[in-house]
């Protein structure tokens, strides 16, 4: 035994025995995981522990301190049933202590047979193949990239600028491995490693995590910043693509009733902005016109429209002939599900039809 696993048996002996003192049956079991598991430790690696308790009189059993002969610190953190439930419900990828701590101490076969259920959890997860709903808890890490990237570009404080970075970069990472459904097994010392070796992820990415990194001033660094969140963003839009449903074909009992709403909804404002001068009212209806053929372009197979295209904030009236343009052309929708648009030359003759 090395000086070093000596010393790492004498921690978890410390943990084992205090617990027999302060708090007996509150500690389930202890695990390490990190360097020492992996095998790839130094002589001021510190040791990593899955101290595992039952209760909350556990909790006595954590604690920080130095070791100052090889100047090292150790963190004697406790974690809880909980904790380990929602890791194995793999909502991130960092989930190293519940997949890959090898159990050292064990105080009872049961808490040794609950840790292997949550492992197959978990296990089940990352195996099965790659779901809708596994996209969307990669997307949530890409949102929260997103949230740190806006406050990024914002900021006008270095620290503040820095700070935003590193969650952004932290939130990519993590939204790359779950995107490939994976884990991080090492630490951050060897990230690059691990998502080099990952297929969904942009050509370049650590390059680029790096170039924010190394970015010598604030512009740069918001520079490099976009170019990251651009580039994974992107790798997300394939990855969609390839898992998106069949969509619906363009039928008559699907489209019914939506251009009549395109007209009612946004039509006549389109004109009004356009005889007022109101930006604002143009921009904003056209935005919600927009996100409207979106939302049935999602599902069903129609042509692809982008109604900010026609937006001329320097002529309203050339952006509501825009507007006529593209309502007319997803006419052609409803003719070619064998359908018309619901119109009527006057109240009097809609009333009768209305009714029958």
């Amino acid at each position: 035994m090395t000086n070093l696993e000596e010393r790492n048996q004498k921690i978890i002996d410390a943990v084992i025995r205090k617990a027999d003192t302060v708090c007996p049956g509150a500690l389930a079991l202890i695990g390490v995981y990190g360097s020492f598991a992996r095998g790839d430790f130094h002589e001021r690696s510190d040791l990593d522990l899955l101290i595992l308790i039952n209760d909350d009189r556990g909790w006595q059993l954590g604690c920080g301190f130095i070791q100052e002969d090889l100047q090292v610190g150790h963190d004697i953190y406790c974690t809880t049933w909980k904790q380990l439930e929602a890791d194995a419900r793999y909502d991130h990828p960092n989930i190293s202590k519940l997949m890959d701590a090898q159990v050292v101490y064990c105080a009872d076969d049961r808490y040794r047979r609950q840790l292997d259920t949550l492992r197959q959890t978990a296990g089940d997860i990352l195996s099965a193949p790659f779901s809708a709903e596994d996209y969307i808890k990669a997307e949530n890490q890409l949102k929260e990239a997103e949230h740190h990237y806006t406050a990024a570009m914002i900021s006008e404080r270095d620290s503040d600028v820095l700070s935003n970075a590193g969650n952004v970069i932290y939130y990519v990472k993590n939204a790359v491995a779950m995107l490939n459904k994976q884990y991080f097994h090492c630490g951050v010392n060897r990230a690059y490693e691990e998502l080099n070796a990952m297929q969904n992820r942009p050509e370049g990415f650590c390059g680029m995590i790096d170039a924010v990194i190394s970015a010598p001033s604030k512009a740069s660094v918001k520079e490099h910043l976009t170019a990251l969140m651009r580039e994974t963003t992107a790798v997300f839009h394939q990855v969609r693509e390839q898992i998106a449903p069949q969509k619906k074909p363009a039928s008559a009992d699907v489209l019914a009733g939506t251009y009549e709403e395109m007209y009612s909804n946004w039509r006549n404002k389109m004109y009004t902005a356009a005889e007022t001068g109101n930006r604002h009212l143009a921009l904003m209806s056209l935005v919600s016109f927009n996100e409207m053929l979106s939302e049935i372009g999602s599902e069903v197979n129609i042509d692809r429209y982008d109604a900010l295209e026609g937006y001329d904030p320097q002529d309203l009236h050339k952006t509501a002939r825009a507007f006529d343009a593209i309502l007319s052309r997803y006419q052609s929708e409803y003719q070619r599900a064998g359908m018309q648009a619901n119109s009527f030359p006057d109240i009097d003759a809609f009333v009768p039809d209305y009714q029958r």
